[in-house]
């Protein structure tokens, strides 16, 4: 017989169940909305590939979507009302599209990657002259709207990075807004050894390939790399929360690179040029003190001889 405290246990257990809010059944439910969410960003990174103008590339764009709804059976109407619907509940909307993103393979992703400068990279590592250093998320959600509306990163320099390093950020972006303005910067700051600092920025204002450079520092090593992507409100603003603005970031790499076909840097060459001479003197000091070693055996060689000589007689 069971205990009786363990009835109340499992009343309270499906009380718990019973209360798990659900999707109302006018909207898109959850696994059909990340299938279709999917198909989507697969569509639109296909139509990245188009290198030509960027109406052709938009163009093309609301013909993938319109398939990929055919293809799920629902209409554009049902479509944004369930975004909608998703998107006023964030933390909801967030679990959603981190399962998307899980499902966007690396060969998926390149796709729209394949004629891009994206793509050259795909295969580094984090070693060798030139590295694929990012370490952190590769994908990203941000909303028009704190604290989802920007991502900050940082990454400290280690022994691998050199003098005249220089560093690219490549990521692809795509929005899906119902209305406003698409307003977004991402920024690359490195600080070098000095306490010198460069900064870059970009503003994205289309789907696509985004990057930000920063050049080498002649003579100068990197200490610390970061920065930030940031999404503003564009022309909105806070009464307009419930208008669908959303961009979904991917892809993102760090590129360092290093300098070829250096062998001094110009500030290393004084001290380089000091332990030169300081190593000659050494090595004419050695020479000196070995032949005042050799004149030495010969003197007592010559001694030697004569007291032989002398005892003959």
């Amino acid at each position: 017989m069971r205990p009786l405290h363990v009835i109340p246990l499992f009343a309270l257990l499906f009380a718990l169940m019973a209360c798990k809010p659900t999707v109302p059944s006018k909207y898109i439910q959850p696994g059909d909305m990340e299938d279709i969410l999917y198909d989507y960003h697969v569509g639109q990174a296909m139509a990245q590939q188009d290198t030509g103008r960027y109406d052709a590339r938009e163009y093309k764009r609301l013909l993938y979507l319109a398939a990929v709804l055919e293809k799920h059976g629902v209409t554009r109407a049902e479509f944004d009302s369930s975004l909608i619907y998703y998107y006023t509940r964030a933390d909801r909307f967030e679990g959603l599209y981190k399962r998307v993103a899980d499902r966007l393979s690396d060969k998926a992703l390149d796709l729209g990657a394949s004629q891009s400068d994206v793509n050259r990279y795909a295969v580094l590592t984090s070693t060798g002259d030139t590295a694929n250093v990012w370490v952190d998320r590769k994908q990203m959600v941000l909303m028009p709207y704190p604290p989802r509306n920007r991502f900050d990163f940082e990454l400290t320099c280690d022994t691998t990075y050199k003098k005249g390093d220089s560093f690219q950020l490549n990521l692809v972006v795509d929005y899906l807004y119902q209305g406003g303005s698409k307003d977004a910067v991402v920024n690359l700051t490195v600080t070098y050894q000095n306490d010198s600092i460069v900064s870059q920025s970009n503003h994205l204002s289309v789907s696509g390939v985004s990057q930000v450079r920063i050049g080498e520092v002649r003579g100068q090593k990197p200490k610390l790399i970061r920065g930030f992507i940031y999404l503003g409100k564009g022309n909105g603003s806070d009464k307009e929360s419930s208008v669908l603005r959303l961009m979904f970031v991917h892809s993102i790499q760090l590129i360092r690179f290093h300098k070829q076909g250096v062998v001094d840097d110009e500030e290393d060459k004084p001290e380089k040029e000091e332990a030169k001479k300081t190593d000659v003197q050494k090595a004419d000091s050695l020479k000196s003190d070995s032949l005042k070693t050799d004149t030495l055996r010969t003197d007592t060689a010559k001694q030697t001889v004569t007291k032989r000589v002398t005892i003959r007689k």
